[in-house]
């Protein structure tokens, strides 16, 4: 079976950078972010409450939303890459997804996190099960 976990991975990055960038989720601050070249899109440690400042909670968002989906995107082709070269994913490597989507999945459980990445992450960690991959 050709591997395939990377590319969904790689998939998922991609879908989650362009519904960010949509006019559907955060396209009227990416067109803002665009005014400045996406230099400086906030006021950083000066926004924070605790210093008397007014967090942008939109612009916040939006970025995390997208940076995110290109994180997403970066370990998607070293899996890839690992699935091609080495054909088995590390254990630890699924463990560790794994718990991160859990994390997600209960901070934030109406999201893609539970409907695309649960499901990818439990077939990853029974695949690897079923390989009997070690460390």
């Amino acid at each position: 079976m050709k591997p395939f976990n990377g590319k969904i991975l790689i998939y998922t990055g991609i879908a989650h950078c362009l519904l960010g960038i949509s006019p559907f989720a955060f396209g009227k601050q990416f067109s803002a972010f665009s005014k400045n070249y996406f230099f400086k899109i906030s006021d950083g440690i000066f926004e924070f409450p605790l210093l008397n400042g007014i967090m942008n909670y939109e612009n916040f968002a939006s970025f995390w939303f997208v940076y995110f989906g290109i994180l997403i995107i970066l370990i998607g082709i070293l899996v890839n890459y690992i699935e091609n070269t080495h054909k088995l994913v590390p254990r630890k490597f699924i463990i560790t997804y794994l718990i991160a989507v859990l994390i997600g999945v209960y901070m934030i459980p109406f999201s893609g996190m539970t409907f695309l990445m649960l499901p990818h992450a439990i077939y990853m960690f029974y695949q690897g099960r079923r390989n009997k991959i070690k460390v």
